[in-house]
């Protein structure tokens, strides 16, 4: 082949790849469609109803938990979030047209928050769940828009750049990844499904961003499922430090020996006889679940119910074995347990009602991952908050009392006593925990929605 045909060869070669280019160019920088495009984008008065239902949607989305800190405005940002990559922090989403979303039309609040694309195309982290909020209804996001607008005080607070080193923190990758792993479609109710469990779908799938993290991620840190068609949805997953249990019918590690009303009660209170809420939880039960509707937390325990477990995945059922733990002292662990967790846990595991979680059959105790039995124990618990009144037990942080040893030990203990089945604790997964994780406030943190 001559030069001359060679070249030729080359540039024809070079057209297909360049209009390639072109297109992979366009994907990722272009903004999504939205059904309000075609509406007026200013911020007319809207109705009082309307902004009352933002506010609501807010909740069930648990905006503030993110978006807030306890010592600043409303949805002021700034919340750092640790990611593989490096960390982020969330950002002002208050009416502020300078370092807010003051300017978005309902249009760019659309994309932003059902897409993750910001206007002029820039790319949200998927720390947004974006992924799921993409489920959300066109008449919900029409009234969050409304609240943020009209119903949220502006901040002057400007956005903290993220952290994460160029170049692994460009964006457009993120838009390759939208489009293998999201579904842009809102929920569609299941004809075959009655209304309160289509209900209980779309907040446990959309608003509630459930799987966030309930759901195990995959290599490029997907959830691996968004719905209960994936037999992974909300099936349990390690975060942050934090074990976030299956929210299937699984008995040992999930809702199998949950009641609907359990769960009603446990979302609605904070707890109920098989568990309080703690870790990450805690954030939310106080600032979101215990504002729903009953109506809603009945159709999220229907739906919730209505999830069969994996009995390969999470083993044989758990059933107590009774047995005094004072009569076991000298098992490793047992004197520490006898001493300074028998008070409020019991001798026989069982706790005190509804105030002392049981550890005989908690999921802390059966699940193979360690990370929340040592995480509470090496920190403690944050302070529940119910219709205003914060409880007056919290589990106390004993990582100033207790070696790393120690509360191997114990947890040991406590996993392998009662019938529970969890399996050991090893001394260099305290000391990991304890390294990168600090005490829980001893303060309720109940952020302001306006």
């Amino acid at each position: 082949m001559t030069q001359k045909s060679t070249a030729r060869t080359l540039g024809l070669l070079a057209v297909p790849c360049l209009i390639a280019a072109g297109l992979l160019a366009w994907y990722v920088t272009r903004e999504p469609g939205s059904p309000f495009d075609a509406q007026a984008s200013s911020q007319a008065t809207v109705d009082q109803a309307l902004i009352q239902r933002g506010e609501y949607v807010a909740r069930l989305s648990d905006c503030v938990a993110c978006h807030s800190l306890p010592e600043g405005a409303p949805f002021a940002g700034g919340l750092k979030m640790a990611t593989p990559l490096g960390a982020i922090y969330a950002t002002n989403i208050t009416p502020d047209a300078s370092h807010g979303i003051g300017a978005y039309s309902l249009a760019d609040f659309d994309r932003a928050v059902r897409h993750g694309v910001a206007p002029g195309g820039r790319r949200l982290y998927p720390a947004m769940p974006y992924p799921s909020y993409a489920k959300l209804s066109d008449d919900d996001v029409r009234a969050l828009y409304a609240f943020f607008m009209k119903g949220v005080r502006a901040a002057e607070q400007p956005n903290k750049p993220g952290e994460i080193p160029w170049p692994l923190n460009l964006r457009w990758p993120i838009a390759l990844w939208n489009g293998v792993f999201t579904d842009a479609a809102p929920y569609a109710a299941k004809t075959e499904q009655d209304p309160l469990w289509n209900r209980g779908a779309y907040i446990v799938q959309g608003p509630g961003h459930c799987g966030s993290c309930h759901t195990p991620r995959g290599l490029a840190f997907n959830e691996k499922a968004l719905s209960e068609h994936g037999s992974a949805f909300v099936a349990g997953a390690l975060l942050d430090g934090w074990y976030a249990p299956s929210l299937r019918n699984d008995p040992n590690t999930g809702l199998g020996r949950w009641s609907e009303a359990d769960i009603v009660r446990f979302l609605k209170t904070g707890r109920n006889q098989h568990a309080v809420v703690y870790g990450s939880m805690t954030e939310a039960f106080n600032n979101s679940t215990q504002f729903m509707s009953d109506d809603d937390l009945a159709a999220i325990a229907r739906y919730l119910k209505s999830l069969p477990g994996d009995p390969q995945r999470d083993g044989q059922p758990w059933q107590y074995q009774a047995v005094s733990a004072a009569t076991r002292l000298q098992a490793p662990g047992a004197h520490t347990y006898v001493t300074v967790c028998a008070s409020c846990h019991g001798l026989e595991g069982r706790g005190q009602a509804e105030w002392m979680p049981p550890l005989a059959g908690a999921t802390s105790a059966l699940a193979k991952e360690t990370a929340s039995a040592i995480n509470i124990t090496l920190n403690g618990s944050q302070r529940v908050v119910t219709a205003g009144v914060p409880d007056a037990y919290r589990m106390p942080a004993f990582r100033e009392q207790l070696s790393d040893r120690e509360i191997a030990d114990v947890l040991s203990f406590v996993r392998s006593t009662w019938g529970n089945h969890g399996g050991a604790v090893q001394a260099q997964e305290v000391a990991k925990l304890r390294e990168h994780t600090g005490p829980a406030s001893a303060s309720p943190i109940i952020l302001q929605m306006r």
